[in-house]
């Protein structure tokens, strides 16, 4: 077993501080690649060599597997990881887990429960029981919001004023998700008292057994004596309180994190506790870790730089990392004409790394969400560069591009598609129904397959463009080639991810991509101050990835050619060096527009569908129905036309706004969510009539 010494060996004096620190509350502020995992487990070391505690009682507890496996490995490798005294290293589910059915006879008695691993069929009843739908997406984001309502420790009762509060997007109204959640809690128990628990509940009832029960309390408290908590930051409510049933009257506790990486609070995690950590424990120890032996000096200097500019950050829990390694390059910053010649030009430098010697599996391109992917996919295919996509599929693999290309595929297939049907036109007719309409949904998956949709359909346009005469046979047969094209290994190849997947990661050249207003800060955060400043964070994670080599770069339009509207992101506004060949494009942002309010009542508006009319779903109507029936009767004759659905042409909720606002003029038509400049020039003229027409009645 390592000495005391030993357990301390090769630390700086922050590290070494913070290892020797007396029992008792401790906190551990830890920049990005300033060696927090080596600390905490030279700590653990040091407190059983010690005598203070043996090592099976202590409970370290992380957010992921790979980092409970990693800890035990260092564990292992400082001699106090193996055998029946080894130190119990879990995330917080795997510890409440053994813990639940280790006292649940005791505390529960004769009642059985089972893991519900699948939350998705439930889920689904419980939709039906509310009258909604039941697609996958549906599905994913009823659960989502359902695990955040958990996470927070809020019932199906507090859920609208807690959505509301939040300021949640809701992916239907929040009434209506909140009778979802309350049929899902009720399906879960069986009429013979047996329980089916989710991974929310094992938090939950465990910490209700602990909390209820004092003879089983005392014998946990018995078993396990000290505490270590990594990634403090983002703990969520339901994880804090099972923590402090744990802890009882007892502060042994040793909790390390970094307020500036707080970025999943829409999961529910909160930094608060972290920040509040001294105000709790008076006496606590606190150390401030800021040698950062990850990256370059260079890199750092733009990591400070990043996070410097963040608003509201409490002084005392400001990290200004300090650099270890020897120089390297400076960051680099390019501005390009569109995106797909950002990817091509992002390829040859990942070719001309990889030419220099740097391995293929260490570099990454990061994108804010994953239907970014597909550009940079394409260009690595292209230069015959492998690569491996982490936290989601490649992009011809998704679900929906599957569902799409062969709808495309049946599509071309068809003996009465007129011979001049226009290709555009036939492909858009295909998408709305698998989810892509004018606006962007509100719910996470919802919007994610949303973005997916959209970047195929930017794909045909780009096509489109460079063969004008393309048909649809030869759309659908370019599809096929390049999605068969894109067969990359699993391994050894360059990673594309998104920025939260690739938290705690590291890689010795990364490029971030897409740094446009709209992608980062990504569009569903303008007017929210807390979303625009999670955001920030969201790049500063990015940044501190990189060991040597980085590259931020952003495009001024879509697709090949187009229009160049795009603004690169805010946050690179003060961060682009004056010398840079990018430093033309340093303007100013124009300000952010505020969060829609309600047209009746003044208040903010929450869910698609409120936005979209412009009022509270539970305000008052003053719809004119004559005018809607006009607006109904008119879409149907373009739809007739144009041989499309109608929604193709509006969308129901988009005609009731109109029929309810009655926009006299081009500026209170463009305010309608739905009608954007392609449909202002294709419809406005004749939308403003109808209104007209419809107000002399």
């Amino acid at each position: 077993m390592t000495s005391p010494e030993g357990a301390g060996a090769d630390l700086d004096p922050e590290q070494l501080a913070a290892v020797m620190a007396p029992r008792g509350p401790v906190c551990v502020l830890a920049g990005a690649g300033t060696g927090k995992t080596r600390t905490i487990t030279r700590r653990i070391a040091h407190l059983v060599s010690s005598g203070h505690v043996r090592g099976s009682q202590v409970l370290a507890v992380t957010f992921t597997a790979r980092a409970a496996g990693e800890m035990r490995t260092r564990l292992r490798s400082l001699g106090i990881g193996g055998g029946s005294d080894a130190v119990q290293a879990l995330t917080f589910h795997a510890a409440a887990r053994r813990q639940l059915r280790y006292f649940w006879p005791q505390a529960i008695g004769d009642s059985r429960w089972e893991l519900l691993d699948n939350k998705f069929p439930v889920v689904g009843r419980a939709a039906r029981l509310a009258e909604l739908g039941t697609s996958t997406e549906t599905l994913r984001d009823l659960s989502s919001e359902i695990e955040w309502a958990k996470a927070s420790l809020i019932g199906p009762d507090g859920y609208v004023a807690a959505a509301e509060r939040n300021r949640r997007e809701t992916p239907f109204p929040a009434a209506q998700v909140a009778r979802v959640y309350a049929a899902y809690e009720e399906l879960k128990r069986s009429p013979d008292g047996d329980y089916l628990l989710d991974f929310d509940d094992l938090l939950l009832m465990t910490t209700g057994i602990l909390r209820d029960n004092p003879t089983v309390a005392a014998e946990f408290r018995d078993r396990y004596r000290c505490f270590v908590v990594d990634e403090y930051q983002d703990v969520t409510p339901a994880q804090q309180g099972l923590l402090d049933a744990w802890l009882g009257e007892r502060d042994d506790l040793t909790v390390v994190g970094d307020a500036n990486q707080t970025i999943y609070s829409f999961t529910g995690a909160s930094p608060k506790y972290l920040l509040d950590f001294s105000r709790r424990f008076p006496d606590a120890t606190v150390v401030r870790l800021e040698r950062d032996y990850r990256s370059t000096p260079e890199v750092v200097s733009l990591a400070n730089r990043t996070i410097g500019a963040a608003r509201g950050r409490i002084a005392g829990t400001r990290l200004q990392l300090i650099g270890q390694r020897p120089p390297g390059p400076e960051p680099y910053f390019a501005e390009f004409d569109d995106e797909p010649a950002e990817a091509a030009a992002v390829a040859r430098s990942v070719k001309r790394l990889i030419g220099q010697g740097v391995p293929a599996a260490e570099i990454a391109i990061l994108y804010r969400v994953n239907a970014q992917s597909e550009a940079h996919e394409q260009a690595l295919t292209a230069a015959g560069i492998p690569y491996q996509v982490r936290g989601g599929e490649a992009f011809f693999q998704r679900t929906e591009i599957r569902q799409a290309m062969r709808s495309v595929q049946q599509a071309a297939g068809r003996d009465d598609l007129p011979a001049d049907a226009d290709v555009k036109t036939v492909l858009k007719a295909i998408l709305v129904p698998l989810g892509l309409t004018d606006e962007s949904p509100a719910g996470a998956k919802a919007r994610e397959r949303w973005e997916s949709l959209r970047a195929l359909e930017n794909l045909a346009d780009e096509l489109i463009e460079h063969e004008p005469a393309l048909t649809l046979q030869q759309l659908s047969a370019e599809l096929v080639t390049r999605s068969e094209a894109r067969h990359p290994p699993t391994v050894q190849g360059v990673t594309l991810s998104s920025l939260h997947a690739a938290k705690g990661l590291e890689w010795d050249a990364v490029f971030l991509v897409g740094l446009v207003d709209g992608s980062v800060p990504i569009t569903q955060s303008f007017g929210d101050d807390a979303a625009i400043e999670e955001e920030r964070r969201l790049l500063y994670v990015g940044v501190t990835r990189a060991r040597e080599h980085l590259q931020l770069s952003w495009a001024l339009a879509r697709n090949e050619g187009g229009r160049r509207g795009r603004r690169r992101s805010r946050f690179l506004i003060e961060l682009v060096p004056d010398d840079s060949p990018a430093s033309m494009a340093a303007q100013p942002p124009k300000r952010t527009r505020s969060a829609p309010t309600c047209r009746v009542c003044g208040k903010r508006l929450i869910g698609k569908t409120a936005s979209l009319l412009g009022r509270c779903e539970s305000c008052p109507s003053d719809l004119d129905e004559e005018l809607l029936l006009a607006l109904k009767e008119w879409r149907s004759g373009q739809a007739k036309a144009q041989k499309v659905p109608a929604f193709v042409v509006f969308s129901d909720n988009t005609l009731t706004a109109i029929a309810e606002q009655a926009p006299q003029d081009v500026p209170g038509l463009v305010k309608i969510p739905g009608i954007g400049p392609k449909k202002l020039d294709q419809y406005g003229a004749e939308l403003l009539d109808l209104i007209k027409t419809a107000g002399q009645k």
